[in-house]
C-alpha cells in the first residue's frame, strides 16, 4: 500500500492520467465516427462522391456571397450551416439562387443547374449541419388530400400574404409574397418546411404533413377552375376589381362629356 502511494504521489502521475484520458477519447472519437461513416456509406455508396461535387458546385456558385465553408459573409449572404437541403432544393429548384445581386428579395428565375448538381449541392450543405430533408414522392403526394381542408388551412395561415387563391401580393422593406402559380408540390412542401425569404417555417408540428398535402392539393386545384364571371384580373381580389370598374367608369364619364360637348356645338351652329 505504501508502494502504490508513493507512485501516486510521483509528479509525473497527474501527467500519465490526463494523457491516459486523451487516448481513451482519441479512441472513442475514431470509434464513433467510425460507425457513422458505416452507416453512411450503407445509405448510399454514391454519398461521398455526391458530397464532394456538391463542395465543388458549392465554391463556385456560392462561396462568393455564403463564405467558403458556409459561414455567411455580411450584407451578401446567410450562413448555410443548418438549412438543411429542402431549402438548398427550393432556393435553386426555383432559380432564386445562385443570386446576381443581393436583394430584398430574390425573384424566381430560370434554372441555372441540373437536377443532379442540385441534388448533390443540397447533399453537401446537409453534411454540414443537418436540417429538412427533400420530401420524397410520397410525402408530397395529392393522393387522398382533402382540398377543402386544405383551403381551411390555407385561409388560416398563407391567404395574409399569399392572397386567397396563391395570387401573391406585396409586403413591407421592398419584400413580396410570390405568386404560387408555376410552384410545384415538392417547392410548395419544402417552402413550408424551411420558410424562404419572410415566410415563417411551418414545421410538422405546427402544420402536419397530411395538412401540408392538403394545402397543395388546395393550391393547385385553384388552378384549373373555370371564371364564371368573366376575366379573372389576375385574381388578386377586390381591389383589382374596384379598380377596373373606376377606371372604367372614369372612362364612361369622359366619353359622356365629350358626347354632350359635341350636341351643344352642333346645337348652337
Amino acid at each position: 500500500m505504501r508502494a502504490i502511494t508513493a507512485r501516486r504521489r510521483h509528479p509525473a502521475a497527474g501527467y500519465l492520467v490526463v494523457l491516459l484520458g486523451l487516448v481513451l477519447a482519441g479512441l472513442s472519437y475514431t470509434v464513433i465516427t467510425g460507425v457513422g461513416a458505416a452507416a453512411a456509406d450503407a445509405r448510399g455508396v454514391s454519398g461521398g462522391p455526391l458530397i464532394s461535387q456538391g463542395k465543388s458546385i458549392f465554391l463556385q456558385e456560392c462561396a462568393s456571397c455564403h463564405g467558403l465553408y458556409a459561414q455567411g459573409t455580411p450584407n451578401q449572404g446567410p450562413s448555410l450551416i443548418g438549412v438543411g437541403a429542402a431549402a438548398v432544393d427550393f432556393q435553386v429548384s426555383t432559380g432564386r439562387m445562385p443570386a446576381k445581386e443581393p436583394a430584398a428579395e430574390q425573384p424566381r428565375k430560370p434554372v441555372t443547374l441540373t437536377g443532379h448538381q442540385i441534388h448533390a449541392l443540397a447533399a453537401y450543405i446537409a453534411s454540414l449541419g443537418g436540417g429538412p430533408a427533400i420530401p420524397s414522392g410520397a410525402e408530397v403526394s395529392q393522393t387522398g388530400a382533402n382540398p377543402g381542408l386544405g383551403q381551411q388551412l390555407f385561409v388560416a395561415d398563407c391567404a395574409q400574404c399569399h392572397n386567397f387563391v396563391g395570387a401573391g401580393g406585396a409586403l413591407t422593406y421592398g419584400k413580396y409574397a410570390p405568386a404560387l402559380t408555376k410552384s410545384t408540390p415538392r417547392q410548395i412542401y419544402e417552402a413550408m418546411l424551411t420558410g424562404p425569404e419572410a415566410m415563417p417555417v411551418f414545421n410538422n408540428t405546427t402544420i402536419t404533413p397530411q395538412q401540408k398535402r392538403d394545402i397543395i392539393s388546395y393550391v393547385v386545384k385553384t388552378r384549373n377552375e373555370p371564371n364564371p364571371g368573366g376575366f379573372s384580373l389576375g385574381r388578386v381580389g377586390p381591389v383589382t376589381e374596384g379598380l377596373v370598374a373606376f377606371l372604367g367608369l372614369l372612362f364612361f364619364m369622359v366619353l359622356a362629356a365629350l358626347w354632350i360637348t359635341v350636341k351643344r356645338g352642333k346645337a348652337h351652329d
